[in-house]
C-alpha cells in the first residue's frame, strides 16, 4: 500500500513538472499573429488602396473638364507612388513610434527594426504599415482635387512628399499614435487638451477628412480661381459613378478595417458605414428634388461620399440608429456647403474637397461626441450624459483645422516661390493633358 502511495505521489509530481514545463514553454514561445485578423487586415489594406486607385481617380476624372482627365488621373497615381515610398521611409515613424505627445520618434525610420515577425497587436507590423499607408495616400489625393484643374504636375509631386511628412504624419500621431495629444494610444489618466477628455476618431474623420478638406480649401485660396471655360465641367459621369461605387465598397475596409481585428466591432463599423451612406444619399436627392425639381447623378454620388465621410470618425462608437442621423446630418451640412457657402464666399474648390470632406469630417467628428455609445465603443457621448465628449471633439477639430491650414499654407507659399504652383493661362485654357503629359483622350475629339 505504501509503495502504491509512493508511486502515485511520484506520478503526480512528474505530471505537475510536465505541466509546468509545458506552461513555461508556452510562456516563453514567441507571439504569433492571429491568422484571421491578419487576413482581414490584408483585405482591408487592398480595399482602402482601391479607394484611391482606381476609385478616387475615376471619381475625380469624370468630373473635370475633358482636356484634364488624364492629368487628374495622373495626379492620383503619382500621389500613390510618392506617398507609397515616403510613408514607410519617414511618415510611419513620425506617426506611430514612441516619442512625445506631439511627435513620434525616429527609431523606425526606413522601417528599422520591423521584420516579418514583428507584431502590432495581433497582426504583423508590416501589414499595419501598409494599412496606414493607404490612408496617407487617399488623404493627399483628396486635397489635390481642390486644385486639380490648375496645378503643375511637378508641384503635385513635391507637395505630396512634404505635406505627408510635415502635416499628415504629426496629426496621425496626435490622434492614433502612442501618447498622442488629441487621443493617442496608451494614455493613462490623461484628461485631454484643456481637461475635457480625449477626442474620438475611429477611422479618420479628423486625420483624413478634416485635414485634407482644410488643406484643399487653403490650396484653392492660395492658387486662386480657375479660368472660366465654355464647356461643361463634368466630362463623363459614368467614370464618376464607377469611382463612387468603388469608394463605397472600399470604405468598408477603411472603417471596418480600423478595428484592426476580425471581430464584432469590425462588423458594427461595416454596418453603420453602409446605413450612413444610404441615408445621406437619399437625403441629398430629396433636397435636390425639392429645391431644383430633379435628383441628379452628381447629387447621388456626392451624397454617398458625404455620408461615408461623416460616419468615419464614429464608425466604432455608435449604434445603427445613430448612424442614420449622422448620415442625414452629414448630407445636410455638405449640401449647404457645396450649394450655397461655396458660391457665397466665392472660393474655387474644383472638386469640393472642403465642401464634402472638410465639412463632412467636421460634422461627423462633432456628432461622434453626441451619439457615442458605451455599449459599442466603451465611451459615452452627450446623449448618454457625457457632454464633455462633444467639447473634446470640438477641440480636436479646431487643433486639426489650425495646424492643417497653417502647415499647408506655409508649404504652398514656399513651393510657389521656389518652383511655382500653377500652370500658365495658356495651358489652363487648352487643357493640362496634352501640355503636361503629351497625351489626350481621343474619344472626346
Amino acid at each position: 500500500m505504501t509503495t502504491l502511495r509512493h508511486l502515485s505521489f511520484a506520478s503526480a509530481a512528474l505530471a505537475t513538472l510536465a505541466f509546468a514545463s509545458c506552461a513555461f514553454a508556452q510562456d516563453a514561445a514567441p507571439a504569433v499573429a492571429d491568422k484571421g485578423d491578419t487576413a482581414w487586415m490584408l483585405i482591408s489594406s487592398i480595399l482602402v488602396l482601391m479607394m484611391s486607385l482606381p476609385g478616387l481617380a475615376l471619381f475625380y476624372g469624370g468630373l473635370v473638364h475633358k482636356d484634364n482627365v488624364l492629368s487628374t488621373l495622373m495626379q492620383t497615381f503619382v500621389v500613390a507612388a510618392t506617398v507609397g515610398l515616403v510613408w514607410p521611409l519617414l511618415g510611419y515613424t513620425i506617426a506611430f513610434s514612441e516619442g512625445s505627445a506631439w511627435l513620434g520618434g525616429f527609431d523606425k525610420i526606413f522601417l528599422n527594426g520591423i521584420g516579418k515577425d514583428t507584431l502590432t497587436g495581433t497582426i504583423p507590423e508590416t501589414v499595419f504599415v501598409m494599412f496606414q499607408m493607404t490612408f496617407a495616400i487617399i488623404t493627399t489625393a483628396i486635397l489635390v482635387g481642390a486644385v486639380a484643374d490648375r496645378i503643375k504636375f511637378s508641384a503635385v509631386v513635391v507637395f505630396s512628399v512634404v505635406w505627408v511628412v510635415a502635416v499628415y504624419s504629426p496629426i496621425a500621431h496626435w490622434v492614433w499614435g502612442p501618447g498622442g495629444v488629441i487621443g493617442g494610444l496608451g494614455l493613462q489618466g490623461y484628461a485631454g487638451l484643456f481637461g475635457f477628455g480625449t477626442a474620438l476618431d475611429f477611422a479618420g474623420g479628423t486625420v483624413v477628412h478634416i485635414s485634407s478638406g482644410v488643406a484643399g480649401l487653403v490650396a484653392a485660396l492660395v492658387m486662386g480661381k480657375s479660368l472660366p471655360k465654355q464647356q461643361s465641367t463634368s466630362n463623363n459621369l459614368i467614370l464618376s459613378v464607377m469611382g463612387a461605387a468603388l469608394l463605397w465598397v472600399g470604405w468598408f475596409g477603411f472603417n471596418a478595417g480600423s478595428a484592426v481585428s476580425a471581430n464584432g466591432l469590425a462588423g458594427m463599423a461595416m454596418l453603420v458605414t453602409n446605413s450612413s451612406a444610404a441615408a445621406a444619399m437619399l437625403t441629398w436627392l430629396l433636397l435636390e428634388w425639392a429645391l431644383k425639381g430633379k435628383p441628379s447623378v452628381v447629387g447621388a454620388i456626392s451624397g454617398v461620399v458625404a455620408g461615408l465621410v461623416a460616419i468615419t470618425p464614429a464608425a466604432g462608437f455608435v449604434t445603427f440608429a445613430s448612424s442614420i442621423f449622422i448620415g442625414i446630418g452629414g448630407a445636410l451640412a455638405c449640401y449647404f456647403a457645396v450649394s450655397f457657402v461655396k458660391t457665397k464666399l466665392g472660393y474655387d474648390d474644383s472638386l469640393d474637397a472642403f465642401g464634402i470632406h472638410g465639412v463632412g469630417g467636421i460634422v461627423g467628428a462633432i456628432l461622434t461626441g453626441v451619439f457615442a455609445s458605451a455599449e459599442v465603443g466603451g465611451v459615452s457621448g452627450m446623449l448618454e450624459g457625457n457632454g464633455n465628449q462633444v467639447i473634446a471633439q470640438i477641440i480636436g477639430v479646431l487643433v486639426t483645422v489650425i495646424y492643417a491650414g497653417a502647415g499647408t499654407y506655409i508649404i504652398l507659399k514656399i513651393l510657389d516661390a521656389v518652383m511655382g504652383l500653377r500652370v500658365s493661362k495658356e495651358i489652363e485654357k487648352s487643357g493640362l493633358d496634352l501640355a503636361l503629359h503629351g497625351e489626350e483622350v481621343s474619344v472626346y475629339k
